[in-house]
């Protein structure tokens, strides 16, 4: 009986692997394609504008995902056990907020291509922070730190040939252009530190979807403070808000695709751990390059050396991705992992079994049968509206685009949705 037992949970623990893994590939896609409403910093928009303007769409995306998923009830039931991790959420979005201010900088100081692939260091912040803190990789066979490790690595010097590859195309002055560089770092040790709470509150048991609800707060107040210091006041920040009127909408759609991508990213990191989860959602580089270069033309004139470089980048960093997705953690690895779960057990008074019943895809909550509410369908036509408010008075930006690789890109990204999705509901139910 109980090597049958063994075997069911070795069975479960691989499925869970894949399920991670595909997550953290679509989180690659839809945070890529997330990035492109940025690239409206090159027509004078401040950063902070475009930065407020993604979280805005972010905010109404974060309430209205979970809510049409799971329900209010179901979320305030999960935070109500947990709330100790409320303040780590809020604390995970201000580290977002800060973070996201800096890409937009390094995209208008650097381009969509280079800034990519420096912010992308994240992965390997993450890492260090996942084997740290949540004993990731401890125990583990020499092969898979090999995998992971070198696997990491690979996709960051993939992503550095990549920006090696396309450096004559950063605009404006060497001192210009070190500004961008260093805001893409910040924002990759930003994000990369960012990963911390989301590690602790998928170890303690918590939704990823009840975990983005709270997160927005930070998120929405922190952008919402930065903007309105920089344009010197809530007055200053609502006619620079007024200016950028016709482009909201764009803002908004990259913000709500970003949090398509944010909750893969999410449901890889509690399923696979942030050290693979996060350089997997990596894979947006590539994503990045790809609407760079096809839809905005970043890459045009380049010559064959740099060609070379940016396949060979791709290649490398591609091959990372893959052992990444070979990596799993298995025997004493595992172990380490339940120490860790243990100890949050401990020190917050947890219940170690409806931990570990979360961690292997089954929700705990379900039982309870948490209401749902006929005012959670209006909340979310009332957010629909607000995208369509947004469509009517939205102009078309005089940025120079590729409409058919723009449908290309967006059906794949919309293919790794559905697929993921309907894997995500059967294997856990959005657990």
């Amino acid at each position: 009986m109980s090597q049958n037992n063994e075997t069911g949970s070795s069975g479960s623990s691989h499925s869970l692997h894949r399920l991670g893994v595909a997550c953290g590939l679509a989180a690659g896609a839809w945070l890529g394609g997330a990035e492109a409403p940025t690239k409206l910093v090159t027509m004078g928009f401040s950063p902070f504008i475009i930065s407020l303007g993604m979280v805005a769409g972010v905010f109404v995306a974060r309430w209205t995902v979970p809510m049409a998923l799971k329900g209010t009830s179901y979320v305030w039931l999960d935070l109500k056990q947990k709330p100790h991790l409320i303040v780590w959420a809020i604390l995970a979005g201000m580290l977002w907020a800060v973070a996201n201010t800096l890409t937009v900088f390094a995209i208008r100081n650097v381009g969509l291509s280079i800034a990519f692939p420096l912010w992308n260091t994240n992965s390997l912040v993450g890492l260090f922070w996942g084997w740290l803190l949540f004993n990731e990789l401890r125990g583990s066979r020499v092969s898979e730190w090999t995998k992971v490790l070198g696997g990491a690595a690979a996709i960051v010097v993939g992503a550095c040939m990549l920006a090696y590859a396309t450096q004559q195309h950063s605009s404006g002055a060497p001192q210009r252009a070190t500004l961008g560089i260093l805001a893409a770092l910040g924002a990759g040790m930003l994000w990369g530190t960012m990963y911390i709470p989301y590690r602790k509150a998928y170890i303690s048991g918590m939704n990823p979807l009840s975990f983005v609800t709270v997160f927005t707060f930070g998120e929405l107040g922190t952008t919402l403070a930065l903007a309105a210091s920089f344009h010197g006041g809530f007055d200053g920040l609502l006619v620079e808000l007024g200016k950028a009127r016709p482009v909201f909408f764009w803002l908004f759609l990259g913000g709500f695709c970003w949090v398509l991508g944010d909750l893969f990213q999410q449901y890889a990191a509690k399923y696979i751990g942030i050290g693979r989860g996060i350089p997997l959602s990596n894979t947006n580089q590539l994503w990045g390059l790809a609407w760079g270069a096809l839809v905005f033309g970043e890459l045009a004139g380049l010559g064959w050396t740099a060609r070379v470089l940016i396949i060979a980048g791709s290649a490398v960093m591609i091959a990372g991705a893959a052992a990444i997705g070979f990596a799993e953690a298995q025997g004493d690895e595992r172990s380490s992992w339940e120490k860790a779960v243990q100890r949050e057990c401990d020190r917050y008074g947890l219940d170690p079994e409806q931990v570990a019943a979360t961690l292997q895809g089954h929700d705990p909550l379900s039982h309870l049968k948490p209401k749902r509410h006929w005012w959670e369908a209006l909340v979310v036509l009332a957010a629909v509206g607000v995208f369509i408010y947004l469509a009517a008075g939205a102009t078309r930006p005089t940025i120079a685009a590729n409409g058919g690789w723009m449908l290309v890109l967006g059906a794949a990204s919309l293919v790794l949705l559905v697929v993921c999705g309907v894997l995500l509901g059967k294997r856990t139910r959005f657990s």
